[in-house]
């Protein structure tokens, strides 16, 4: 088209054009008004075209929409494409997500790639036709195969979910490529994501960050964050926190909230740029608004600590409940703590019990501790030892001290049907062995006595001075009792 081949020499409205072409124009467009008034299919379409944009006549909507029916009309599979996009966003005619998909499906079957896709985005969502991913499948590689690039993309995921066909990480990739290879931004990134975990190829960290290069210099904000955390731990490129806060800057200032989230956690800990709790505040609170947990809970610490912003246990508790309500353990554990204490809430022993023992139950060593306190307490439950000490063995299996040194002492006073004095020194050697000065003293105690083990003085001594030397009031006592 004429219009066209002027554009692509970057005339872009009629006084720029040359004399010549203003000439040659008048007369294409006086053509084409006449043989789209006769009836001519690709003259009506080239007047919508013109309408709609406004190039070198006056811009009408009405008359877009009027020449593209009647050109659609006739078949013309550009002009139904171009009037299902009108129908789709309303522009020009009435939304009617029925007249789009019925437009897109028409020049689908007279082979536009786009339209072709379009109708696989219908079926997908569901929008005018029947949701099926079968035909969304079916559709959209209709496109693929003839190398539309988001439909390629698209394939990947429907293929990586198992949606409309069986699920393929192999095949998945394989679509990937083609799209990322033609500089698709997600396909690189999530063609990236595949190497780095392994799945439809051999695990490849440097081929990873190489495809979330690529990405990343487009600009594709999760290319930037997953490029942040690869070189955040040096996996596929030498490790490097001024890197990684670079990528991950880039990817927070589009919005992408984990970048966010993680650039705050590099301004706490002052890696890779100058510690600043006050940037880290600012980046926290826009990860957390987003809804993300984790930034969520780092705020409530600092709201709680006063670190970057004035202390307010109000605001501290209302984050912390905003992240536990989503699961997140360790604010599930810090809420229990703020009821339990009653910091910027109603103390409430009740409360605190249940939020310690909801993140217990997803394994959280410190919140099997305090879920083990309040039973053997009866705070906010009622009093069980036994609760108890499967509580404390649960955290104490993990390697958590107190809990380690409680267990012992349950089970060395009696206080549970497991008692056994032998089960209580290994668990008090355990704790003993992680530097704990109360576990330490209490194994001396034990081989003093012969009481947990073979009674030896030397052992005994052993683990008092051990107890002794951080300052333990009562180690020194025995000590002195065992030299008497």
């Amino acid at each position: 088209m004429l219009v066209d081949q002027l554009v692509e020499r970057g005339y872009a409205s009629w006084n720029n054009l040359p004399g010549w072409a203003q000439h040659e124009l008048k007369k294409a467009i006086s053509g084409w008004q006449a043989a789209a008034e006769g009836g001519s299919a690709s003259a009506q379409f080239n007047l919508a075209i013109l309408s709609w944009e406004g190039r070198y006549i006056a811009k009408s909507n009405m008359d877009a929409a009027r020449w593209c029916k009647k050109a659609a009309e006739q078949g013309l599979a550009e002009a139904q494409s171009l009037l299902g996009d009108m129908y789709l966003a309303g522009r020009f005619v009435v939304q009617s997500d029925v007249a789009a998909a019925q437009c897109y499906k028409e020049a689908a079957n007279r082979g536009i790639v786009e339209a072709q896709y379009n109708v696989g985005l219908m079926c997908e969502n569901g929008y005018g036709v029947a949701q099926s991913d079968d035909e969304a499948a079916k559709w959209i590689t209709k496109a693929a195969e003839q190398g539309f690039v988001e439909a390629q993309r698209h394939l990947g995921v429907l293929f990586e979910a198992g949606r409309g066909m069986a699920q393929s990480n192999t095949k998945a990739g394989w679509w990937y490529e083609k799209a990322a290879k033609q500089g698709n931004s997600e396909a690189q990134c999530r063609l990236g994501t595949l190497f780095g975990i392994g799945h439809g190829f051999a695990q490849n960290d440097v081929k990873a960050v190489a495809w979330y290069k690529k990405a990343a210099e487009q600009g594709y904000a999760q290319a930037q964050t997953n490029l942040g955390h690869m070189f955040r731990v040096g996996r596929g490129v030498a490790q490097s926190d001024i890197e990684a806060a670079r990528w991950y800057k880039m990817a927070a200032e589009q919005g992408n909230a984990d970048s966010q989230c993680s650039l705050a956690m590099m301004f706490e800990s002052g890696r890779g740029v100058a510690k600043s709790d006050s940037k880290a505040f600012s980046w926290y609170t826009k990860a957390a608004e987003q809804g993300i947990g984790e930034a969520q809970c780092n705020l409530a610490n600092l709201f709680g600590g006063g670190r970057g912003v004035a202390q307010n246990n109000v605001k501290a508790a209302r984050w912390f409940k905003m992240a536990a309500d989503q699961g997140h353990a360790e604010a599930q554990v810090n809420l229990g703590l703020v009821f339990e204490k009653g910091r910027g809430v109603t103390q409430s022993d009740v409360e605190a019990a249940r939020w310690y023992e909801m993140a217990a139950e997803q394994g959280f060593a410190d919140a099997q501790f305090y879920t083990g306190t309040m039973f053997e307490r009866g705070c906010g439950v009622a009093q069980s030892n036994e609760s108890a000490a499967q509580w404390y063995k649960k955290a104490a299996d993990q390697g958590h001290v107190e809990a380690q040194y409680s267990l012992g002492l349950l089970l060395s006073h009696g206080h549970s049907t497991e008692h056994s004095d032998v089960e209580a020194a290994r668990w008090f050697k355990k704790a003993a062995d992680q530097g704990h000065a109360e576990a330490q003293n209490s194994l001396g105690y034990c081989y003093a006595n012969g009481r947990c083990a073979a009674q030896s003085d030397v052992e005994a001594a052993r683990w008092f001075n051990k107890a002794a030397d951080q300052g333990h009031a009562m180690a020194k006592h025995n000590l002195g009792v065992l030299h008497d």
